[in-house]
């Protein structure tokens, strides 16, 4: 294949993202992309080169998507996929198990996109924006992701500083750096800087683990119904346009919607909460219980059975963390309006070992406790998972 024959898709000016003829363009490119792949030697682990600078080298491939395809064909174990320095504008989907993608470290490649949860609905198979606005999606089993940047670049502040009422403020603006959709199991991401801001990181999946990495957002920038592990971390609040109401929450960090039969939700571990500047002191929830609008027989409304888990143990919280750590969320009542509202202490949230500024908390009657130890938690998240390390 000659160098720079295929440009990635954000590249294409005269297509809308997302619209019919721009994924069937893009479509016919990774397939052409995976077709003139060369073979590889039979029981070798194949490896695909991102580069700038392919000169003509076999399985090396200008973008991350084109490398994506090829290696799709290949079938039975792991498949390399190792990521040269660069910016690389792509929304990308991993749906083969057993593939590991691997940068030249997250200052010096940089995977991002700038999707918005109120343009990205073509972009889910249900028509959803918020997963549909992915930079990069996960939904296969064993991947690791290591060495690199995700980021949504949809600029969040500014859409934020607009009023209510604003013609050009966007409403939906959730806006997904990474999700691991249904269908992904045994994640591993290590080394590796999760940014945005409302929305950053989508739990849809089975078991991930985040280890030694940056999770960067605002409003409720870690959520989902997951098995998400985050260990030895930085999880980073960002600010907003506007400051909030004296002792009120600018934003939240997490908001699980665990099902109850669920024992494991969001765990963090041996981690940093710290802050951006202009966060203020005081104003930051750990979590707050997201119960998603749900289709039932009987009509569409928050779901019941979303008892969401959030666990903190031995993390450092900086000063931004609110003294009542936890809040409460709307959600849809049974008659269609937003007038349903879940409380934390329905909730299954705990905090334990923490220390630094934000650590003390009021009582607001928090009583939920893990039924179980963190080592036994942990070996039944690690249970058939042989290469997620200690």
């Amino acid at each position: 294949m000659v160098p720079g024959t295929f440009r990635a898709f954000s590249a294409r000016g005269a297509e809308r993202p997302g619209s019919p003829a721009a994924r069937t363009a893009w479509s016919g490119l990774l397939l052409f992309a995976a077709l003139a792949a060369p073979a590889v030697a039979t029981g070798a682990t194949p490896v695909y080169e991102v580069s700038a600078h392919c000169d003509g080298k076999a399985r090396c491939y200008p973008s991350i998507g084109q490398a994506i395809a090829a290696s799709e064909q290949v079938g039975g174990g792991w498949v390399d996929i190792r990521v040269g320095p660069g910016d690389y504008r792509e929304k990308l989907i991993i749906s083969r198990a057993k593939t590991r993608l691997t940068g030249s470290g997250v200052a010096k490649t940089r995977l991002h996109f700038d999707a918005v949860a109120q343009h990205a609905r073509a972009w889910h198979r249900d028509g959803w924006g918020t997963p549909g606005s992915a930079t990069l999606t996960i939904r296969a089993d064993r991947v690791t992701v290591s060495g690199l940047t995700v980021e949504n670049r949809f600029d969040y502040l500014a859409n934020d500083a607009r009023p209510e009422g604003d013609p050009a403020r966007i409403a939906d603006a959730q806006a997904v750096a990474l999700l691991l959709d249904v269908g992904s199991d045994r994640v591993l991401l290590r080394h590796v800087a999760l940014l945005g801001y409302q929305d950053t990181l989508f739990a849809n999946g089975r078991r991930a683990l985040i280890r030694d990495s940056l999770i960067a957002g605002n409003i409720d920038f870690i959520f989902g119904n997951g098995m998400l592990w985050i260990d030895r971390s930085e999880l980073r609040s960002r600010p907003r346009a506007r400051p909030p109401a004296p002792g009120g929450f600018q934003s939240y960090i997490a908001a699980p919607s665990t099902p109850r039969s669920q024992a494991m939700g969001i765990v963090v571990t041996r981690s940093r909460l710290t802050r951006e500047a202009g966060v203020p002191d005081g104003a930051v929830a750990l979590a707050r219980p997201w119960h998603p609008t749900t289709r039932f027989a009987d009509g569409r409304y928050a779901d019941p059975d979303a008892v969401g888990q959030a666990v903190f143990i031995d993390c450092f919280m900086d000063a931004h963390i609110h003294p009542d750590h936890w809040t409460g969320m709307a959600g849809t009542a049974r008659n269609g309006s937003k007038s349903a509202f879940f409380r934390p202490q329905d909730a299954r949230f705990f905090k334990r070992g923490s220390h630094g500024p934000g650590a003390p908390h009021r009582d607001i009657g928090m009583r939920w406790s893990p039924p179980q130890s963190t080592d036994s938690m942990w070996k039944q998240f690690a249970a058939d998972w042989p290469d997620i390390g200690k």
